[in-house]
């Protein structure tokens, strides 16, 4: 049985006993025991480990896990060093730089944003070393999406930061109107001249928190 060590064991119990996530489960027994799967299974909840569900205040939604050697440690868009941070994290850093005028940091463990309330949460939680997407339909989109409609049920405002089209598509499920949906492109090197660069993001979303009575996020 999962067991993340907060609120969201008694909100997500019932999850991981439905039909879904047990064939799920018995797919990634087998994956980690004959190939190389990230992030390591003991990481793979770690968004919801670092970040309480009572704690939430904004929620940065990605696609799925870095599947390089040592990069995911589910926290979406993160890496633990020594890995240098990827680039979509580095486009990340200079929007901020230019908004907030922070320098980037060293390295890219975003552990300190989901400290402060920063949902770092992948649509698809687990992949294939060196294969983009390949844990994909599985059933994780079905455990995701539970947690983003019981983010959406909640009465305390949230942020919720939607980059590309697979992120814009999960406010369909975002209906309450105590919360803010922020929309840009992805920060990729393919896509971040197209509308991620300039969004405004971080700052609005402190401003948001601000206006909220919520503490703003040290970006």
């Amino acid at each position: 049985m999962v067991n993340i060590g907060n609120d969201w064991d008694e909100l997500l119990g019932g999850e991981f006993q439905k039909e879904y996530y047990l064939k799920l489960r018995a797919f990634l027994a087998h994956e980690y025991k004959t190939g190389t799967i990230y992030p390591d299974m003991y990481d793979i909840f770690n968004a919801l480990k670092f970040t309480p569900y009572n704690e939430v205040k904004a929620v940065i939604i990605g696609q799925d896990p870095y599947h390089g050697e040592g990069q995911a440690h589910g926290l979406c868009f993160s890496v633990m060093p020594p890995v240098p941070p990827p680039p979509s994290l580095k486009n990340i850093y200079k929007e901020i730089e230019d908004e907030l005028g922070t320098p980037p940091p060293k390295d890219g463990d975003l552990t300190r944003w989901a400290k402060q309330g920063v949902l770092l949460l992948n649509t698809v939680l687990t992949v294939k070393a060196g294969l983009a997407n390949s844990h994909r339909g599985m059933g994780w989109e079905i455990f995701t999406d539970k947690v983003i409609e019981l983010l959406n049920k909640r009465d305390k405002p949230i942020v919720f930061i939607l980059w590309g089209n697979n992120a814009k598509a999960k406010s369909a499920l975002i209906t309450n109107p105590k919360h803010i949906i922020l929309t840009a492109a992805h920060p990729s090197p393919l896509s971040a001249f197209h509308g991620f660069f300039g969004c405004g993001h971080f700052r609005a979303c402190n401003d948001f928190l601000i206006k909220t009575n919520q503490e703003p996020i040290k970006w």
